[in-house]
């Protein structure tokens, strides 16, 4: 085990396990004076993030297993991990890219989602201790899931008093498109404490991206104004959820892309998250172009954790991202990577308690 104090922060690793061809399965905690999250190479997920609340009772605010057997078993959910390299939805799992058509797995009906059917939340990443956190590193060959290119990803998980901050980047030595999101489901009442519906949450948005049947968006950035997809001011998650509107009842809940204000590359905040109850308020900046706010609408109580099941709407996604299906419509910002570009993104979770 190795510790390193480095901006207050402490660093250990330990064994998760073996996958089941034998490779050793890590996982670091990153600990610093307000909160404790634990990072496994598996998916290089987040498994824990441990903060208090506005009474001082420490409690794990992301939806997650105890082992690695809980995540070899769950194909559905992707708890906590970096999705890739495509994140979210392909339509027909098919984009043109310089001329040519790249066909990638069809696994959500028709559609392609976060990578395929082997994304990289189902590989063992290389980790590396760095001050204040871990590094994460994935190589994808050229042909991985029918991606064109070796793509080379890093992720950084780091903690800094009451923030765990995501850094990623990602090169190329083909023309490709990327874009890699962190998949953790957030309860801020704490594992077992019931759904989200009565959290309340703000986005920082003034329009959203609707989708078809198979929530692929149609390509129009619509007006949040005077639908159940205005969260501007903080809203109670709950309050709209199941009105009769379309994209509300195609999707079973609140499962939309929300195109942030402010230019790609510049951080903004995507999303407040308030929980009345605890006190906990967690706070989403990011330089991506987009947020997708998911409800667990599709969590069906199959999986569980330490006597907790993970049932519908028990948890909620913050995934900062590039709209779903960017390869197929020009007119969003473009996922494209070329060689000799290095992108970086950022995304930060920031925990604070309001009385």
């Amino acid at each position: 085990m190795t510790m390193a104090a480095q901006a207050h922060a402490e660093v250990s690793k330990a064994s998760f396990g073996k996958m089941p061809d034998g490779t050793a399965v890590d996982i670091y905690t990153l600990k610093s004076d307000a909160i404790e999250a634990k990072i496994t190479t598996f998916g290089a997920r987040i498994v824990s993030i441990k903060t208090a609340d506005k009474a001082g009772k420490v409690d794990d605010v992301v939806l997650g297993y105890d082992t690695l057997d809980g995540y070899l078993a769950d194909k559905k959910t992707y708890f906590g991990a970096v999705v890739g390299r495509y994140g979210n939805r392909i339509a027909h799992g098919k984009f043109t890219l310089d001329g040519k058509t790249y066909q990638v797995p069809k696994n959500n009906d028709d559609n392609s989602l976060h990578g395929g059917t082997v994304g990289f939340d189902q590989h063992v990443w290389t980790a590396k201790e760095i001050p204040a956190g871990v590094e994460m590193t994935l190589v994808s060959k050229d042909g991985d899931q029918g991606y064109p290119g070796t793509l080379t990803a890093h992720v950084r998980y780091t903690v800094h008093h009451n923030a765990l901050r995501i850094d990623y980047s990602a090169t190329t030595d083909k023309d490709t498109v990327v874009n890699l999101t962190n998949h953790s489901y957030f309860n801020l009442g704490g594992l077992g404490s019931g759904t989200i519906l009565d959290e309340e949450i703000m986005l920082a948005s003034d329009k959203y991206t609707p989708t078809d049947a198979g929530l692929i968006p149609t390509g129009e950035l619509a007006t949040v104004e005077g639908t159940p997809m205005d969260f501007r001011k903080s809203t109670v998650i709950g309050k709209r959820i199941n009105d009769d509107f379309e994209q509300l009842k195609r999707a079973g809940g609140y499962d939309h892309n929300w195109v942030l204000r402010g230019a790609t590359g510049e951080t903004k905040t995507a999303a407040k998250v308030h929980d009345l109850k605890t006190g906990r308020v967690l706070t989403v900046t990011t330089t991506e172009p987009g947020v997708q706010f998911y409800t667990g609408n599709f969590l069906d109580g199959s999986f569980h954790s330490n006597g907790v099941t993970f049932s519908k709407r028990t948890g909620l996604c913050l995934e900062t991202q590039h709209f779903p299906d960017s390869p197929n419509h020009p007119s969003f910002p473009t996922t494209e990577l070329k060689p000799g570009e290095a992108r970086h993104w950022t995304t930060t979770f920031t925990f604070t308690t309001e009385k």
